[in-house]
């Protein structure tokens, strides 16, 4: 994923929430997390009501009796214990490669805010222990598949629980293993950071598994890369612009806003405007031109880098009423009755998760017809083929656009709706499932994907301005934004030559698009972006 700079920090946990910002602090960058004693103490009040209700007569739901299909059973108080302990050992079912630490971290931070906000009847000394696991940098092993996004994200969940529980796989902050075949057991690593197993107690792991928290980590970490995409997709369009000798006068503030009063399209055409601005190249055609008017991947990129831009703003408010929520199934309400529902069905999450993927994808499939159009003398005014130093011996950018179309190729696949497919599951009784944890590993995907179609974009527009600056002797040069941008990229990637093992390059660029340095080099010439 996108790499981004923020230090770690201390996040507290308490009655007010989290924010984006802390989510990824933690998920991210290490951030240590604390519990504000009110949380403890609300958290201790409403456990003293569900050992009320697990010491009655009366059957109640997660507390005394089976799960799911299996509700009908009463369950006696010796074998509670058990049952805690069996849950959580059969739903952790999880199959395939591990899924990223920083996942696993948003998982687990996640769930514990939801456990601090007292809704969920555990005791104190669980959301202790999973804040304990998380500062001590223990990472539990959650599978690829398992989560169907309904009833929460039960698999990935209860590989996390189990950790808590002494069981199952982890890795230690230093990498090492735990848990599997011919290793020490999870247990061990606890005890080596002073980590006490839990014995689970009635409700409590109902509580840890029953959220979706999965799909919600992966969807706030994707706005945040999203976000920082956007503004280098448009720098990256404002070069193959002046690369394409295009016209900037399309991005005029009259022409956006009060004419078509979308938000990001304003944006995006503000900050290209500001990115061509002083560009000798742009100026060197404004008289005299005889084309009337660019192709759709020049002058329509603030259309569409805008309407990702409104996407994302949607996801971020669905985001934001998630992140305040306290899921779980039964929920202590605030008048302690515990309440069976459904609020742990991921539709809200899933929905702008496979929004986002077809924003993703369509933001990138406009930035490849820039590059293919820079590759083509057809169409690229004056420059040669393939931005080739000898064209028919060198093959110069070539096959750039074509790992850069087999990213957008794909994108398109992942741009597939998970949302729509629902299987059965629990002999029907989860007889409509969300599949969101599965939109969010898409959207993964997909914004990685993104990132290096930007790079490609970059290497190419480069080159093609290297190539305008040395055609017109030194006359047609870019613009004060542009030539910072430059000026960052060739410090890793030559400029024009002869045929060489490009690879390394792409990867190069790919790395200054994550690491924010194109973005800051922009900035640095014509100040904040949008």
């Amino acid at each position: 994923m996108t790499v981004t700079t923020h230090s770690p920090r201390t996040v507290t946990l308490g009655s007010s929430g989290v924010t984006p910002e802390e989510v990824v602090a933690v998920a991210r960058h290490g951030a240590q997390v604390t519990i504000a004693q009110d949380a403890l103490d609300e958290v201790a009040r409403v456990r003293a009501h569900i050992d009320s209700l697990a010491a009655s007569d009366v059957p109640a739901y997660g507390i005394s009796t089976g799960f799911g299909a299996l509700a009908n059973r009463h369950i006696p108080n010796e074998l509670r214990t058990q049952l805690q302990k069996s849950l959580i050992r059969s739903h952790a079912a999880g199959m395939g490669p591990a899924v990223e630490r920083e996942v696993v971290r948003g998982i687990m931070f996640l769930r514990a805010k939801t456990l601090a906000s007292g809704r969920t009847g555990v005791r104190p000394l669980v959301l202790q222990a999973m804040v304990a696991v998380l500062n001590a940098g223990i990472t539990p092993v959650v599978r690829e598949f398992g989560s169907l996004g309904c009833s929460g994200d039960l698999a990935p969940l209860s590989h996390c629980a189990l950790v808590l529980m002494g069981e199952g796989e982890a890795e230690g902050p230093d990498g090492v293993r735990y848990g599997g075949r011919g290793e020490e057991p999870v247990a061990a690593l606890l005890a080596a950071h002073g980590i006490e197993p839990v014995v689970l107690a009635e409700k409590e792991g109902l509580a840890l598994v029953n959220g979706t928290e999965g799909m919600l980590g992966m969807l706030l970490m994707a706005i945040a890369d999203i976000r920082h995409l956007l503004t280098t997709a448009d720098i990256t369009a404002a070069l193959s612009v002046e690369a394409l000798l295009g016209t900037d006068q399309v991005f005029r503030p009259e022409l956006h806003g009060a004419l078509r009063p979308h938000p990001g399209q304003a944006d995006s055409a503000g900050n290209m405007l500001r990115l061509l601005s002083g560009s000798p190249i742009v100026a060197s055609h404004r008289v005299g031109d005889t084309r009337v008017q660019d192709a759709y991947s020049l002058r329509c990129a603030p259309q569409v880098a805008g309407a990702v831009r409104d996407t994302v703003t949607h996801a971020e408010l669905v985001a934001s009423r998630e992140l305040a929520a306290a899921i779980d199934n039964p929920v202590v309400l605030p008048d302690g009755e515990v309440s069976s529902n459904g609020n742990f069905h991921g539709a809200p999450v899933a929905y702008v998760l496979d929004y986002l993927a077809i924003a993703v994808a369509d933001l990138g499939s406009m930035a490849e017809r820039r590059t293919d159009r820079m590759l083509d003398p057809a169409r690229s005014h004056g420059l040669p083929a393939f931005l080739a130093a000898d064209p028919g011996v060198d093959s110069g950018l070539m096959i750039a656009q074509y790992t850069q179309a087999g990213l957008v190729s794909e994108n398109k696949r992942l741009a597939v709706p998970a949302s729509v497919d629902s299987i059965p599951s629990s002999a029907m009784q989860e007889d409509h499932v969300s599949m969101g944890w599965h939109a969010a590993r898409k959207l993964r995907k997909a914004v990685e994907n993104l990132r290096r179609v930007l790079a490609i974009e970059l290497v190419t527009s480069a080159r093609a301005l290297d190539i305008r600056t040395q055609l017109s002797g030194g006359v047609l040069t870019p613009g004060p934004a542009g030539t910072a941008v430059l000026a960052v990229l060739r410090a890793v990637v030559e400029g024009p030559g002869s045929d060489r093992f490009l690879s390394p390059e792409l990867e190069a660029a790919d790395r200054l698009v994550a690491g924010s340095e194109v973005l800051r080099a922009a900035e640095s010439a014509v100040g904040a972006l949008a």
